[in-house]
């Protein structure tokens, strides 16, 4: 590796966020530290500086919600659930998968994607008081599990 003249500077790759010729680049993917997750290098070098300088702030993160990620907070998505305000469930979703997530991926970057308002519905509590829920379409619920994904890498 070259090092660079002036000495006492740290080199421009560490200040740029690059990584150096002699990290692990073909590694894609690997596991969170508290679930089993699978996140990409660039979500760990979102971790990583996080956790090296608190200070800092992100101001760029929409690259890192990718249609890996998109797939991945697809299948982490509750099985059973109740269908969300669209009526479309778990199973139904998966059918053209491979074709739905590109599309999804496409809309969020362009800016074309719009969450569909949520249903209220209301949930009695044991004291007689009602606890108020609301319901999300399922492309709604893939899109913030993705987004909690890319925001856990910060606040872990």
């Amino acid at each position: 590796m070259n090092h660079s003249n002036k000495d006492g500077q740290p080199l421009a790759e560490s200040e740029e966020g690059r990584t150096l010729i002699k990290e692990n680049t073909h590694q894609l993917s690997t596991h969170s530290t508290q679930s089993e997750v699978r996140v990409s290098q660039g979500l760990a070098g979102v971790r990583k500086a996080a956790r090296e300088r608190k200070e800092l702030k992100f101001t760029a993160l929409l690259h890192h919600l990718t249609v890996d990620l998109l797939r991945d907070s697809f299948y982490a998505l509750k099985r059973k659930a109740a269908p969300g305000v669209d009526g479309v469930t778990w199973r139904e979703y998966e059918v053209g998968l491979a074709d739905r997530l590109p599309d999804l991926h496409s809309r969020v970057h362009r800016g074309a994607y719009q969450a569909q308002p949520s249903r209220r519905v209301y949930i009695p509590k044991s004291d007689g008081r009602q606890r108020p829920l609301g319901v999300a379409a399922l492309e709604d619920k893939v899109v913030q599990q993705a987004v909690v994904t890319i925001l856990n890498q910060i606040y872990e």
